[in-house]
């Protein structure tokens, strides 16, 4: 099946394709939708110039490649564009940084339509305007690739503070989450049961058909919410570490505990989509029993010494599985 007849959104097909046109044109009518922000030299020259105010940045990168990480007959373009954008900003936010730069690269097949890369930058237009106000789009560069691939590279600025690593964890704090659980993983499942053809392949088809569109979980699994200020508002109310739940909830946190040296305790009932789903980029993170828990944090448990098992539950050990690229792709591009 070829995969521009099963798109969730509407594209025009019959349009200029960014081989048609060529990387100067393309460029030109991708970067005037992107937002701005306020670097000191943007995107034009070979490099942007972004300030570091207290002489120190953040900086993450992440890819999404279409098969593996997304499919266009269940995204969007604005819905990929929103999604790259919220799985960086997330990540600087986790480190108690401002979001302060998006750098884009694009590898996309001959063939596609530059709407496509069009509705990619209103994506991130949207997310930045949503999420983290101020920030904008400084550079990037595209390429051809016969698998849609976007890459993006995000700046943070840490505003005088020291960074909150996944390491600083200290028996007794309190174990505290922001942000949604599970449902980017339920929309997810959704798609996967309703939104596929008869072959199993998926279909923007039988998305609409089964209603899943309308779905709000579904919604989440496209363009998810992280709740960026949290991050920076968790650095100043003395966070001792934290991190992005990118991969869900369980495995996140085993993570945050074996480089903290300890065993994470939950105190709270939660199902095993919320503790093993990912895609929701909340942020978990662990504060001194003393300080009132900031922005919308709230506590799922307790900090205690390491023990035989990273993360515990009713003393029993709670398996730190999540998703994971290499072992939950089933290689169906649709």
């Amino acid at each position: 099946m070829d995969a521009r007849d099963e798109r969730a959104a509407p594209v025009d097909w019959t349009g200029p394709t960014v081989g048609e046109l060529g990387e100067l044109v393309v460029l030109d009518r991708v970067t005037s939708r992107l937002p701005a922000g306020s670097p000191i030299v943007g995107p034009g020259d070979d490099c942007a110039v972004v300030a570091a105010p207290d002489g120190r940045f953040v900086v993450t990168t992440d890819m999404m490649v279409h098969g593996p990480d997304f499919r266009w007959a269940w995204s969007s373009p604005e819905d990929v564009g929103w999604k790259a954008a919220a799985t960086n900003l997330s990540d600087v936010a986790a480190m108690g940084a401002v979001p302060s730069g998006l750098v884009v690269a694009i590898a996309a097949p001959q063939d596609t339509p530059v709407a496509v890369l069009e509705g990619i930058a209103d994506g991130f237009r949207l997310a930045v305007d949503a999420l983290a106000p101020g920030c904008g789009v400084v550079g990037g560069d595209l390429s051809t690739s016969s698998a849609f691939t976007l890459a993006v590279t995000a700046f943070g600025d840490l505003g005088g503070r020291a960074p909150v690593l996944r390491s600083g964890a200290r028996a007794g704090d309190v174990v505290a989450v922001s942000g949604e659980l599970g449902r980017a993983a339920r929309g997810l499942s959704r798609l996967f049961r309703d939104g596929v053809d008869a072959s199993g392949t998926p279909s923007a088809a039988a998305t609409r058909a089964s209603g899943a569109d309308e779905d709000p979980d579904v919604g989440r699994q496209r363009r998810p919410v992280p709740p960026i200020a949290d991050g920076p508002a968790a650095a100043a109310g003395g966070a001792t570490a934290m991190l992005d739940l990118s991969d869900g909830l369980a495995i996140d946190a085993g993570r945050l505990a074996r480089a903290s040296g300890v065993t994470l305790t939950l105190s709270v009932h939660l199902d095993d989509v919320s503790l093993h789903g990912g895609e929701d980029h909340g942020l978990l993170a662990t504060f001194p029993p003393d300080v009132a828990l900031p922005g919308g944090f709230r506590a799922i448990g307790v900090v205690v010494p390491r023990g035989a098992a990273d993360l515990v539950r009713g003393g029993v050990p709670v398996p730190t599985t999540g998703w994971d690229p290499y072992a939950d792709w089933d290689g169906v591009a649709g």
